[in-house]
């Protein structure tokens, strides 16, 4: 994809970029400009209204200090420069959004808007909260929204979430605390919970630049923060210190604690050490499925549970996975007889009892069970027909493409990011993909920092990833990665898919648009462009002197450690 233009539809949006630096250059000079936009987020509703104050996530400020523990690493600080649930876990905490969502709930609301809603089908107009500000003590204003937004689609990062923004189709400033965001297409079902999701954080125009990523330390040291928390110190994954931002005015409130400390471990035994010694407060991602079974039969600790929307999948690259694009034996046929092997051999049953003793469930669709217009399109279509594995079915697929058995297959997990159990669970893929006797499979690891970067740039013909979704509905699970262009970068295209996707953004029937979302998953299946194989829950151990821990563990699917108190 080139620098210009937008993954979403294939349409450009090139003519924002430059706007977007002028705007960036002329700011508090002008006090007016700004720019959001969005498609694919979550809110099936059409309005928003006024909301006044912020509602507190907890008790007032003061509730001590609390500790958070987890095995995920931060790939980088900047909003244009990560989609992963590491990164976004601390902005989530140090940003300002524009839509947000309650503890408790999935439903989006103005966050440090005053209001926000859909003027027209195609505008979307949004009112900013008065006297806003950053802890450097720079203004917030609609220029910086417009700032903020442009620059996650100019700079397009490989691993960014610039596929969020592609229904943006230009940006108008009324004023200083008013802007218009006019969509391609109108009656978008989600874009207001894009708003809140990894394309949203809100930064300083006066510390980012506005067409490069910066340096974590550049941004901790310019204090571009005007969300619950302010950075006070920073090592990158190894210790953050968060303090309560008193002139935080949005839909959160106050933190029901005074200030957060995020700790990393590189490994989940730590981990589940130092919450059973009362080291740290709350153990978050990840824990083994072995550990939280332990730590439910220990009376010092409470393991919380919540609503899941996890996705664990396969991933194939079009253009280098066996008989791929760009292979000296290139052919399509060949390639997607490779994939339908794999899902008609893979068991997820044996996966989800023998590795992750029940804590996730298989997955049958791109799109978990749970979500309105998930159907279960790969149980029918592929292994025996009721979701247990086929080698038979899977030799035919070989025999009728004319694929020669064994494949050798080059397949790369991560080690740390989706938990130390990502091992088992490709050992036994590998075994059940041999035991078939249709592939030999190199099985490789690379730790995520690495892992994160390397699998855009054409590394790894077919490898593990997991998704931590942005907003609690469908189309979470099917723009980011089927659209021309999508953060998979694996050269993934099909009209016809694209149309559908489309088509759901846009279908008010809710009746109607679950149907076309069932049709869109069943497209994505018979492609195989990635392998669902399990979908899981959200989990969480703390202290028994800890509080709110489930108010954090909502259909939002986000990490809130302001409503966390002890």
């Amino acid at each position: 994809m080139l620098p210009n233009e937008s993954s979403y539809f294939g349409l450009r949006t090139s003519t924002h970029r430059t706007e977007s630096s002028q705007m960036a250059m002329n700011k508090k000079a002008l006090q007016s400009a700004i720019a959001l936009a969005g498609v694919s987020a979550f809110a099936l509703t059409a309005c928003t209204g006024p909301t006044g104050g912020g509602t507190s996530s907890g008790s007032a400020a003061g509730g001590g200090s609390i500790t958070y523990g987890t095995t995920d690493k931060v790939v980088t600080l900047d909003p244009a420069g990560s989609y992963d649930a590491g990164s976004f876990m601390v902005m989530n905490q140090i940003y300002p959004f524009l839509m947000n969502s309650k503890p408790g709930t999935a439903d989006s609301s103005p966050d440090i808007a005053e209001s926000a809603s859909f003027t027209s089908p195609t505008e979307y107009t949004v009112k900013l909260k008065s006297g806003l500000k950053f802890a450097n003590g720079h203004a917030l204003t609609s220029s910086d929204v417009k700032f903020s937004i442009d620059r996650v689609i100019k700079i397009n990062d490989d691993n960014g979430p610039a596929s969020l923004l592609g229904n943006l189709a230009s940006v108008e400033v009324k004023d200083d605390s008013t802007v218009v965001f006019k969509l391609k297409e109108g009656n978008d079902q989600v874009f207001p919970g894009v708003l809140a999701a990894n394309a949203g954080p809100i930064v300083d125009e006066e510390v980012f630049s506005p067409d490069k990523l910066m340096s974590d330390e550049d941004i901790v040291k310019g204090k571009p923060f005007a969300g619950q928390y302010t950075i006070e110190s920073y090592k990158k994954n190894e210790l953050v210190s968060l303090k309560a931002n008193p002139d935080y005015k949005g839909l959160l409130g106050k933190p029901a604690n005074d200030s957060a400390t995020i700790k990393y471990y590189a490994d989940s035994n730590n981990l589940k050490l130092d919450v059973q010694q009362g080291n740290i407060d709350v153990a978050g991602r990840s824990l083994t499925a072995t550990d939280a079974a332990d730590l439910e039969k220990d009376s010092k600790v409470k393991v919380h549970k919540g609503p899941g929307g996890e996705l664990r999948y396969i991933v194939f690259n079009f253009d280098t996975m066996p008989f791929g694009a760009k292979a000296a034996d290139a052919d399509p046929a060949k390639a997607l007889a490779v994939r339908q092997a794999m899902a008609d051999v893979v068991d997820r049953d044996a996966i989800a009892s023998q590795v992750y003793k029940g804590t996730y469930l298989p997955a049958y669709s791109v799109v978990p069970d749970g979500f309105a217009g998930a159907i279960k399109p790969l149980k029918e279509m592929y292994g025996d027909g009721n979701g247990k594995p086929s080698v038979e079915k899977a030799k035919k697929a070989f025999s009728d493409a004319g694929v020669t058995a064994p494949v050798t297959l080059k397949l790369q997990y991560n080690p740390d990011h989706y938990g130390k159990s990502s091992g088992d669970e490709y050992a036994m893929i590998k075994e059940q993909l041999e035991k078939s006797g249709l592939f030999k499979v190199d099985l490789q690891s690379t730790e995520w920092v690495t892992y994160s970067k390397d699998r855009t740039k054409d590394v790894y013909p077919v490898y593990q990833l997991g998704w931590f979704p942005d907003y609690s509905d469908a189309d979470n699970y099917l723009t980011p990665f089927f659209i021309p262009g999508n953060f998979l970068k694996n050269h993934y295209e099909n009209a016809s898919v694209t149309a559908l996707i489309k088509k759901q953004l846009t279908t008010v029937d809710k009746a109607e648009r679950e149907k076309v979302l069932g049709d869109a998953q069943t497209a994505v299946a018979k492609d195989l462009s990635t392998l669902p194989l399990l979908q899981g829950a959200q989990l969480m151990v703390a202290g028994k002197d800890v509080q709110g821990v489930e108010k954090t563990l909502d259909a939002s699917f986000k990490t809130r450690l302001g409503v966390i108190s002890k």
